[in-house]
């Protein structure tokens, strides 16, 4: 009979034990992790947005980029423990937060080779997504997850609508080329057809407008259409809101996936065993 190394149930213990803390929040320490992981990600974006002041930037430019650097480290050091801490790192690499959570430390070294490049440090602003998670535990939000499997679900629907959109502007654009042309400044079809799609999403930026009644009533006819077609996108996103359901934070720590429920022992996607969260009687 095998025995197992004392060593390794310990390190065992301690990924686990990281896995949780960092990658869910139903427990006290993974919820001040997520607090904590907050107040330094908008404590970085406000220092960059506070460097492009030139009055701030003259009297705090050294300040302020010492702690863009530190919470660059301590990104840095956040990552490698999500790589460590998971079964799979590279299945974590790949994923949407593993790909922004890259994005967020990439420009601070960036910008050693490109000066400036700084700035794009404010992709950290999608980090902030995570906040939903402490939103569910403290029962004022519950959608982030939910609104994801909804774009998924709908994903298709939408792609067939936006295709349809996508002919109908290019008709309406054809045809105001032919009625109104050149003296009116639609001197061209891809010109007619941002004009279409501006009078279509109803943004109406005025840079166009037809001057004959035949273009006037095409332009009349686009605006009460995309008063009706504004609202497809959204009845097809809430159905499939209607449809989702609530998940947890729970993460498998194989594949990442989340959304397992409180008493669940075993991942919906894999199949492995979960570990018991604290405080949670074991079935």
């Amino acid at each position: 009979m095998s025995r197992s190394r004392p060593g390794s149930d310990e390190r065992a213990a301690w990924r686990e034990r990281t896995q949780q803390i960092i990658f869910e929040a139903d427990t006290p320490s993974g919820k001040a992790f997520d607090v904590a992981l907050f107040a330094v990600i908008v404590g970085s974006i406000l220092c960059v947005m506070l460097e492009s002041v030139p009055s701030v930037s003259q009297t705090w430019r050294s300040e302020l980029r010492a702690l863009e650097w530190i919470a660059t480290l301590l990104f840095t050091a956040e990552y490698a423990l999500r790589l460590v801490s998971v079964r799979q790192p590279t299945a974590y690499a790949r994923s949407f937060f593993g790909v922004v959570d890259l994005l967020a430390i990439l420009p601070s070294y960036l910008s050693l080779l490109l000066p400036g490049s700084q700035s794009l440090i404010v992709i950290r602003a999608l980090r902030l997504l995570r906040i939903f998670r402490v939103f569910k535990l403290a029962r004022y939000l519950g959608g982030a997850n939910l609104l994801l499997d909804a774009l998924r679900a709908s994903a298709a629907k939408v792609i067939v609508f936006l295709t349809t959109l996508l002919i109908l502007v290019t008709i309406i654009g054809a045809i105001m080329y032919l009625v109104e042309g050149e003296g009116s400044g639609f001197t061209s079809i891809p010109v007619s057809i941002y004009w279409a799609i501006v009078t279509m999403t109803t943004v109406g930026y005025g840079d166009l407008t037809p001057q004959t009644v035949l273009g006037q009533i095409l332009s009349a006819i686009a605006m009460i259409a995309g008063y009706s077609i504004i609202a497809v996108p959204t009845g097809i996103v809430s159905a499939e809101i209607v449809h989702a359901t609530r998940p947890t934070t729970r993460v498998c720590p194989a594949c990442l996936t989340e959304g397992h429920e409180a008493a669940a022992r075993f991942c919906k996607n894999c199949g492995i065993e979960l570990a018991v969260q604290p405080g949670s009687a074991a079935p």
